[in-house]
């Protein structure tokens, strides 16, 4: 190593070909002397030990295992339970049906049979589901059904338990679950063959006729490729789908034409609410063509020979022949303005619509019950029964439709659309209306790129 003054004396004595300046001379020294003060700090670094050399040392603990044959003695001297749960069967006893379920107890079974309430689940209706919980030789600790209607609506849930040395037995609500689900489909050959292939319930399926049956004939309209998209509610309970309940959107693409419906509540009205398109106008035409759901025209609006007088005379309504007893709906809603006899009309109805518009129903054979001046009335509520009574030759309706009590041909005449939404319910359509046009959207199979048949989505 040279010395301080022989470094200092070389480095300003010598010269680069470059002629380096002062600073980059500085710069040079300064790096060099940092290299020389690393060498000599890796030459004085102790060395890391060996973890050979380190001292070991040895810990021990005892530790309690539990005895295998008391864990095995404690799972024999606790209860164990056992859930079951079977349908009934066509031809089904309650001997079958608890022998199938693992139930082995002569006492529950006696006190089914005897007992008022527990009787109930002798009704063993096929498809009920009946739950039950055992210990471990079949005897009940607690057997749970429910009991439906002629419908098939569950209706109350029969709870038989043990108590002690018997058994109770009590009913409780059905609670049932709402859900609504979203379905899409294509039409490759009818409309209930594409419900059926989405999984749509065929009480659905009637739906969407009924709702855009005004638009599309559904026997001669359809083409292969149109799409439906459908939005209903759904009821379950415990897990188990009960039944469909309303629709509450629909959009139909028929061809070139695209048709939309939306349900919406409205709480002063029998049915509770009405269909609408998305700008707020009501769907519902309000009128019916015909009063009678089954009927045949047998006298049209027209000049006749009256069957009784033999005069010409003109015909001032239209006659629907059907049997005496057949249920008259009313054609529209509005409010009940004579209800009784008169001469030539016999037994007859009036009602007053909005926009006086006034339906006559004559004839009928009796009225329905409570119907009385003054009351309200909902399109298609049955309002009376087709009889002969007045001037008539046989059983049928005589439906006179009037504007401003002038006589006019129902079969023509242009039937306007149900009264709009009032100013107040447009917000809360609109938000309804905005949530199932989102929902729409969402089974667009541009959107979700679904290429199949039946594109399903569901939310509680």
């Amino acid at each position: 190593m040279l010395p301080t003054d022989k470094f200092m004396s070389l480095d300003s004595s010598s010269k680069s070909p470059t002629g380096a300046s002062r600073k980059t001379r500085i710069i040079s020294a300064t790096a060099i002397f940092l290299a020389v003060c690393a060498f000599g700090a890796a030459g004085v670094a102790p060395m890391a030990p060996d973890a050979s050399d380190l001292p070991v040392k040895s810990i021990t603990e005892e530790l309690n295992v539990p005895s295998l044959s008391e864990q095995i003695a404690q799972l024999h001297s606790d209860s164990q339970s056992y859930r079951r749960e079977e349908r009934v069967r066509p031809g089904d006893t309650l001997a079958t049906l608890l022998s199938r379920l693992g139930v082995n107890d002569d006492a529950a079974a006696s006190f089914i049979k005897s007992d008022k309430l527990a009787y109930n689940v002798l009704q063993l209706k096929a498809g009920r589901r009946v739950q039950v919980e055992t210990d471990k030789d079949g005897q009940l600790h607690r057997l749970v059904t429910t009991l439906t209607d002629n419908s098939g609506q569950p209706t109350k849930n029969i709870v038989i338990a043990r108590s002690g040395e018997g058994f109770t037995a009590k009913e409780s609500p059905t609670t049932l679950e709402r859900r609504v689900e979203m379905h899409s489909g294509e039409i490759r050959s009818s409309l209930f063959a594409a419900t059926d292939a989405a999984q749509i319930p065929d009480s659905v399926a009637s739906q969407i006729v009924d709702m855009f049956s005004t638009n599309i004939d559904f026997a001669s309209d359809l083409r292969k490729g149109d799409r439906f998209n459908v939005v209903y509610e759904t009821f379950w309970q415990n897990g188990e789908f009960v039944r469909a309940g309303r629709v509450l959107a629909g959009e139909f693409r028929n061809g070139n034409n695209r048709y939309q419906s939306v349900w919406f509540d409205e709480p002063g009205s029998k049915q509770g609410g009405g269909y609408y398109s998305f700008d707020g106008k009501s769907l519902k035409k309000a009128f019916l063509k015909s009063p009678l759901e089954f009927s045949r025209v047998s006298s049209g609006f027209s000049m006749r020979q009256h069957p009784i007088s033999g005069q010409w005379r003109r015909h001032e309504g239209v006659d629907f022949a059907a049997p005496t007893g057949t249920p008259i709906r009313a054609s529209g809603d509005g409010v009940v303005d004579f209800v009784g006899m008169q001469t030539g009309y016999g037994n007859v109805v009036v009602l007053k619509h909005w926009n006086n518009y006034s339906t006559a129903y004559a004839h009928m054979s009796r009225f329905a019950a409570g119907l009385q001046k003054g009351a309200k009335v909902n399109q298609g509520e049955v309002i009376g029964y087709v009889g002969s009574t007045g001037w008539s030759t046989g059983p049928h309706l005589h439906y006179e439709f009037r504007v401003n009590n002038q006589p006019r041909d129902p079969m023509s005449i242009d039937v306007p659309n149900a009264q709009p939404l009032a100013a107040a319910d447009l917000q809360r359509f609109r938000e309804v209306a905005s949530e199932m046009s989102h929902r729409f959207a969402l089974l667009n199979p541009a959107e979700n790129r679904g290429k199949d048949s039946g594109t399903t989505l569901a939310a509680k």
